[in-house]
């Protein structure tokens, strides 16, 4: 087996290969949390906020009676990881600065605490976990997808796969035929649905396991991202 060597983002070629690979482990570990969100805490997307506006403009409406304050306070929590993210990547974009290395640590980070929770069995009892959980791992997904929009992996939000579905059949199928299926994003969309499978899979030993997984998904992305792709400030 030969040895790889990531060159840095400065000087070689390497970095956005590196770069897109990172935001596709990110991806895979958005539908690993909206599996849990959605099937382990209420029927709460934690990523995907488009789905949390419909299911919240249905609940209203009083569909099958569905949740109000979960996806209600998802999309605020979202929207204010998202602003941080914004706020601490501001001054640097489309480099991997130590902030990028921040806001995906502290995500990781919300997601292991969680799972910890979550194997503690009174506060698996405790009413307002649910809440708690749905609400600060959509914080954590506000900051990932911020970092996803500051980095600018064309076709990869890591949080959303329609514009992605889009582009895929109206510009690359229309464009290149059979011959252009195998592509990123065909490969977004069939990651967020591999990590949703898992996520889903992973349910039944317990929601701990899943959002540990995502944890140190994560926390490799961090840790390789930082290595491979950090741009010190000058």
């Amino acid at each position: 087996m030969t040895s790889t060597t990531i060159t840095h983002p400065r000087s070689g070629e390497r970095a956005p290969t590196v770069t897109l690979w990172m935001m596709m482990v990110l991806t895979f570990v958005t539908g690993v949390v909206d599996a849990v969100g959605f099937l382990g805490l209420d029927r709460v997307f934690v990523g995907n906020m488009t789905g949390n506006i419909v299911v919240l403009g249905m609940a209203v409406a009083g569909a099958d009676d569905l949740p109000v304050l979960g996806p209600a306070v998802a999309l605020a929590t979202f929207t204010v990881g998202a602003f941080i993210g914004g706020l601490v990547l501001r001054s640097r974009r489309k480099v991997w600065s130590g902030g990028v290395s921040l806001l995906l640590g502290a995500g990781a980070l919300v997601l292991a605490l969680l799972g910890i929770a979550y194997l503690v069995p009174v506060w698996v009892d405790a009413p307002a976990l649910e809440l708690v959980a749905s609400s600060t791992t959509a914080a954590a997904m506000g900051m990932q997808a911020a970092v996803a929009r500051s980095l600018a992996v064309a076709d990869v939000t890591t949080v959303v796969v329609t514009s992605t579905l889009t582009s895929f059949a109206s510009e690359s199928l229309v464009g290149g035929g059979l011959g252009s299926v195998w592509n990123r994003r065909l490969a977004a969309i069939a990651i967020i649905f591999a990590g949703a499978l898992v996520g889903a899979l992973l349910l039944r030993l317990g929601v701990a396991v899943p959002l540990l997984l995502a944890a140190l998904l994560t926390l490799v992305v961090v840790a390789l991202g930082h290595r491979a792709l950090h741009v010190p400030a000058s």
